[in-house]
């Protein structure tokens, strides 16, 4: 049996020097099959700039929320560098009904300010104890409840001498996998938040203000770590500011 010919791409009209006719009964465009369409140049290289992490996050795979995804500084062998705090709070809907079994996701800097994350240029150290992600699952209740450490501040190449002040990046998503939630925490009293450019872009003065943390004594670990309480709300007027590309 004689081998099968190879399959040559048809040659477009405009090769062949002719066009197909328009439903109009004029000359309509020439053809342009692949070999026209395809690229000539080779592709630009995406760049993406440090900040862009504070968007995307981190990536925790196929596995469930264990029991320690919500410690952060359980996550290693060795115990992490800075203070240590408890965050928690609720999730609400916009009527002020709690949100239960929404999954809430972490990421954040370490105590000298620097993402474990390959476009982090901060000269700031590593800590090789903490890898500044978290997750967990709110209860009956809408209740989320984070151990981790006090992020640092670092610099950034807004303006001259730009420092961001210290904050978590919260993402909560919603029914469905477009519907997402990306947000920060921000500590009271923080000296660097009116020199924030990220902050005092929020137009609305009060929507800005809620996503100050409160510093909560009754969340305090006696020996072991600061409190502070921080309330998502997912939509209607007061919803949290969502951030959504800068």
């Amino acid at each position: 049996m004689a081998a099968p010919e190879p399959i040559r791409e048809r040659e477009p009209e405009r090769a062949r020097g002719r066009q197909a006719p328009s439903a109009a009964g004029g000359a309509a465009p020439p053809y342009l099959g692949p070999v026209e369409r395809r690229p000539r140049r080779p592709p630009v290289p995406l760049r993406l700039a440090p900040g862009a992490v504070e968007l995307s996050g981190p990536v925790f795979g196929p596995a469930d929320v264990g029991p320690l995804d919500c410690d952060l500084t359980r996550q290693h062998t060795g115990e992490p560098l800075g203070e240590r705090i408890t965050v928690s709070g609720r999730v609400l809907d916009g009527w002020g009904r709690p949100v239960r079994g929404q999954l809430v996701e972490l990421w954040q800097a370490n105590a000298a300010g620097r993402y474990v994350h390959r476009l982090d240029r901060h000269r700031a150290p590593l800590d090789p104890n903490f890898t500044g992600t978290g997750r967990c699952l709110t209860d009956d209740e809408g209740h989320y409840r984070f151990t981790t450490i006090r992020p640092g501040a670092y610099p950034w190449a807004h303006h001259r001498n730009a420092w961001r002040p210290s904050h978590l990046h919260f993402s909560l998503f919603g029914t469905a996998f477009t519907q997402r939630l990306v947000t920060q925490m921000y500590f009271p009293d923080d000296p660097l938040l009116p020199y924030d450019a990220v902050w005092n872009a929020i137009a609305d003065t009060t929507a800005r203000r809620r996503l100050i943390a409160a510093y909560d004594p009754g969340l305090n670990e006696p020996d072991e770590s600061l409190g502070y309480r921080w309330d998502i709300v997912l939509d209607g007027p007061d919803a949290t500011w969502a951030e959504e590309g800068r």
